[in-house]
């Protein structure tokens, strides 16, 4: 549900190419009727014949599982229907990340439509949070962001290495982040040559980011003139005496193993992320200043959003984590 948007989108390129998936529909509220090829010329052979289709809950009735990428708000009032329905529900938006609808209403501006059904979903960031998300039945895959930031600090807060306070997380992200629709601030006159810091001090990612790590943190999110990808600048204080290599082998221990996740010397970037649903991490401390510099590159569509939203669905449904889904990024 949802495909038409650029999260749903990439996700059905991905569920298309999936070796055990079968795509049963693509629904698309603003776009039903139109073909899926004629919108995204780059699924036409992938889809060819497919059309967008308005939903209607009896098409949940003969599928294992329901995507759902709608805009924040949405999802909480189709969910309680379809829990019924089919086996896993996987949510792309903030509808169900949250644990407390307090703090939901707080951050969003609204009451949350289904608070019931908060504590049925398992929060998708999977190399955090493996063990709830095999076998499950609902799934909240994180935003994008927060995806950088937790893989960036969370062992680092678990291990008692950092300060769980005081943590800065300034990340940039490329513009397909915003959305697909047009907007005054993202039309490539506006973009172009420009980089800007937007959601200052109240930006909806922040309790995300603090519930998934443990800690408090100040978080800017800047708009880069790029189409795909995050790069997450992490700063924060020590615990006790540090040095690189050893905050290094903290993130090298923690993600050990870990298909989607590459720990290195040097500083990442987003385009050795770009198509893949790796995310690239580097650790630093500045004996001079004594901070801790945590760097995490990843694709906002990718690991940010449909990669990691399918990387879930196949835990939940008994799937390899890794099937359709790619390590290696696009180059050039």
């Amino acid at each position: 549900m949802g495909a038409s948007g650029y999260a749903g989108a990439e996700l059905l390129r991905l569920c298309l190419g999936h070796p055990g998936l079968e795509v049963a529909w693509a629904t698309a509220e603003t776009q039903a009727g139109v073909a899926v090829a004629a919108l995204y010329p780059n699924l036409a052979a992938a889809a060819p014949g497919m059309v967008f289709a308005t939903y209607e809950p009896a098409l949940a009735d003969d599928v294992d599982a329901v995507f759902l990428a709608l805009p924040h708000g949405h999802s909480a009032k189709v969910v309680p229907d379809l829990a019924g329905r089919v086996k896993v529900v996987i949510d792309l938006a903030a509808d169900f990340r949250l644990r407390d609808p307090a703090v939901y209403q707080q951050w969003y501006g609204e009451a949350h439509g289904a608070p019931g059904l908060l504590g049925t979903f398992a929060y998708g960031l999977v190399e955090l949070f493996r063990p709830e998300l095999v076998g499950a039945t609902a799934v909240a895959v994180p935003g994008c962001y927060p995806t950088a930031a937790g893989l960036a600090l969370t062992p680092l807060v678990r291990a008692g290495a950092i300060e769980a306070s005081g943590i800065i997380v300034d990340a940039a992200s490329g513009v397909s982040g915003a959305g697909r629709p047009a907007k005054p601030t993202t039309s490539f006159c506006a973009v172009d040559e420009d980089f800007r810091a937007y959601g200052l001090l109240d930006h909806r990612h922040t309790p995300e980011i603090e519930q998934a790590v443990g800690a408090s943190v100040l978080f800017t999110p800047h708009l880069a003139p790029m189409n795909r990808g995050i790069l997450a600048t992490c700063y924060a204080r020590p615990a006790g005496p540090t040095a690189t290599a050893e905050v290094t082998e903290i993130l090298v221990e923690a993600y050990r193993g870990e298909r989607f996740v590459v720990v290195g010397d040097d500083p990442p970037s987003t385009k050795a992320t770009a198509g893949s649903n790796a995310a690239h991490l580097s650790a630093h401390h500045d004996p001079r200043t004594g901070w801790v510099v945590v760097l995490c590159a990843l694709d906002n569509l990718g690991k940010g959003a449909a990669g990691q939203a399918l990387q879930c669905a196949n835990l939940a449904l008994g799937l390899d984590e890794g099937a359709g889904l790619s390590v290696a990024g696009i180059a050039p």
